[in-house]
């Protein structure tokens, strides 16, 4: 991919604007947060291009914003945020990303890495073995006629109400786990019929299972609000999303939205921006399925939680009250949400997009729990197979210029298909075993398009993000394990 050559105006060391003026048609200017470094990295692929594509939509409010994990992705950047006003702007299916409620849920342990580590590789077999994986994986999660609708509606409420999990983890979850205005006849059979089988699975590409260690903490008095106590202290990280289900809701609202844009008069630069009208009929029905594919990947992480429980408890002999294994937060990052912002000193209703960027709200907001309500919503960045992850909190500063939005982890600097040409995947697995870290995979090419050298500097992307403001460090992990589709 050709390098972007497009104007960048220096606004401070971490903001970088695209004028307004560089394409007829933009409504707002773009805004990157980056630092040099890593703007020479992000300016290597066309995202800044989609960033002043996405400044197009009618409706957008502010800016066209980039967090500094961007890349290349599906008509909105990865790491694109963008907030429409309801009354004329626009609902964007690739605003929100094809893994709808692809997100994070970190537990927290009572254990310290001495009393793990001695049985990592029966705890990665356990895990690998028990949390299904890997491209078209079924789970162990039985649906029967028309269950699939209740998960839709109800998301990890539905699972904690059959046994996988406890009745509080719903406090430390993003919206209790379950988002309001999930209507499950809006989502095909199609999509249902391909996410029944998939409850309860890891999924392949980015997704993954990790058992961390604490190796710094930067705020011990917000770590310890979290249970994060002490480093050494063993946590355990997973990612994933809607699966399949989530997939298709997206295409089949692309599929809409191309065919009803003439309609509303829209024209874009990319037909990937396809989009509808927030208030329209095609726009409320997409908003009714997005919500019900986000129900799904929440239940979805509540059930794996669930046997990661299990699985850790069984192999260290511990039980779950002894263990801890405490939900600190369960974060979404691909969603389209109405909510309330500030915008020019007023209050507006906006429907605010982030496709690979999470919520970041501050201390003392109606939307996080109770527990965090000193210190702000909790953030989870991981980073890849063989560095760090972040532990951060939202801010007031986020929510001024970022609709309260940050990174949401490291970001690619290489696609998938360019890094296993140039690596092998047993290869990757080999120097991580030699640092120390257990990988467990199905794929060996999967591991290789995840390899480290895949990914930006985590550590180089949070700090931007805490250096801007928008997002502030709380404590870093490290991996022990990690099981990959």
């Amino acid at each position: 991919m050709a390098k972007w050559t497009g104007p960048l105006e220096k606004v401070d060391d971490y903001r970088w604007r695209i004028p307004r003026t560089y394409k007829p048609g933009m409504r707002v200017p773009g805004l990157i947060y980056a630092d040099r470094k890593l703007l020479d990295q992000i300016v290597n692929d066309q995202s800044p291009e989609q960033v002043a594509n996405v400044a197009f939509l009618p409706g957008i409010v502010s800016h066209s914003l980039a967090m500094p994990d961007i890349h290349w992705g599906y008509g909105f950047p990865i790491g694109g945020v963008a907030a429409m006003r309801m009354e004329d702007g626009v609902v964007s299916p690739g605003g929100v990303g094809f893994d709808i409620n692809c997100g994070v849920r970190l537990l927290r342990t009572n254990l310290s890495k001495e009393e793990v580590y001695p049985r990592i590789r029966q705890l990665a077999d356990g895990l690998f073995r028990n949390v299904p994986s890997g491209v078209g994986s079924e789970g162990n999660v039985p649906l029967h006629s028309g269950e699939i609708d209740r998960v839709l509606s109800r998301g990890a409420r539905w699972a904690v109400e059959r046994g996988y999990g406890r009745p509080e983890d719903l406090d430390t979850t993003e919206e209790q786990g379950e988002m309001a205005g999930a209507e499950p006849g809006k989502v095909s059979p199609r999509a249902k019929e391909r996410g029944t089988p998939q409850l309860g699975t890891l999924g392949s590409g980015n997704h993954f299972l990790e058992v961390a260690v604490v190796d710094q903490i930067m705020e011990p008095d917000t770590a310890r609000t979290m249970g994060i106590e002490f480093t050494g202290q063993v946590m355990l990280m997973i990612h994933c999303g809607s699966r399949g289900l989530g997939h298709q809701v997206a295409d089949d609202y692309i599929k809409t939205m191309l065919k009803v844009m003439p309609r509303y008069d829209i024209e874009l630069p990319d037909r990937q921006l396809a989009c509808a009208p927030v208030l329209s009929a095609e726009g409320q029905d997409y908003i009714a399925a997005m919500r019900c594919a986000a129900n799904f990947a929440w239940a979805n992480r509540q059930c794996i939680a669930h046997w990661v429980r299990e699985t850790f408890c069984d192999v260290l002999g511990r039980c779950e009250k002894d263990a801890g294994l405490e939900v600190v937060y369960d974060v979404a990052h691909n969603m389209a949400k109405i909510e309330e912002h500030s915008v020019d000193g007023q209050t507006n209703t906006l429907c605010v997009h982030r496709k690979g960027a999470t919520r970041a709200f501050p201390a003392a907001h109606k939307d996080i729990p109770l527990k965090y309500s000193a210190t702000g919503q909790p953030v989870f960045i991981p980073g890849d197979m063989g560095r760090l992850s972040y532990v951060m909190v939202g801010t007031q500063k986020a929510m001024e210029e970022t609709f309260g939005s940050t990174c949401h982890g490291a970001g690619r600097v290489q696609s998938r298909a360019a890094v296993k040409r140039s690596l092998r995947g047993r290869d990757v697995i080999e120097a991580l075993e030699a640092r120390g870290i257990v990988v467990r995979a199905g794929s060996m090419s999967g591991v290789a398009e995840e390899a480290p050298e895949a990914y930006k500097d985590v550590t180089e992307v949070v700090s931007v993000a805490h250096n801007a403001g928008i997002s502030r460090m709380v404590a870093r992990t490290r991996p022990l394990a990690v099981i990959k589709g």
